[in-house]
């Protein structure tokens, strides 16, 4: 659990490459002082290693919803990080979609107020789809922060694979976050 005063971030990994690359950017975020949860996409399990981001963390990885009677064993957010972001994702929760608990985690959020960063992976062909380009204003008109911007963050091409090492922007994402990170209030135990 959170010391008194610590911020709470979840990290919610949608199912493409990047998020095997999580365990390294969480305990980042420790560094930063953040007490991090991760959420997952139930396509992002098959790219994750569940145990470790659990042992990193001291939490399971959530993918699935709870029982009704099962209490809450995550604390509360204080703000939400998705990465990766897919195409997928993005689309849904533009829409309010709530078909998965990331999703319905994710809604909520936005409906709280609560500060998301996220960074949208979709190929470069997806990028210029235009329910994408919809979803990508909608939620930026929503106070979303959406690390998109295939200029500086190029994008996969279809059917490329795996992306090339160093697509993803991990230090631009951490650096965001270290920064979104001074806007949440210190509340003492």
């Amino acid at each position: 659990m959170p010391v008194a005063g610590q911020p709470v971030v979840y990290v919610v990994a949608c199912g493409g490459r990047p998020a095997a690359d999580l365990p390294p950017f969480v305990i980042r975020l420790q560094a930063d002082g953040w007490h991090v949860c991760v959420i997952a996409t139930p396509s992002a399990v098959k790219f994750m290693d569940l145990d470790a981001l659990a042992t990193i963390t001291g939490h399971q990885v959530r993918y699935d919803f709870k029982q009704p009677d099962e209490p809450d064993a995550l604390p509360f957010p204080d703000a939400y990080v998705i990465a990766p972001a897919t195409f997928n994702t993005v689309n849904k929760m533009a829409s309010g979609a709530s078909d998965t608990l990331a999703l319905g985690m994710l809604n909520e959020a936005i409906g709280l107020g609560l500060p998301i960063i996220a960074v949208p992976t979709p190929n470069v062909a997806l990028a210029r789809h235009p329910a994408f380009q919809a979803s990508v204003r909608s939620l930026r008109s929503w106070g979303v922060t959406l690390l998109f911007d295939p200029d500086r963050y190029p994008l996969p091409t279809p059917n490329m694979g795996a992306p090339a090492a160093g697509l993803f922007p991990w230090s631009d994402l951490a650096s965001a976050v270290s920064e979104m990170r001074k806007s949440i209030p210190v509340v003492p135990d």
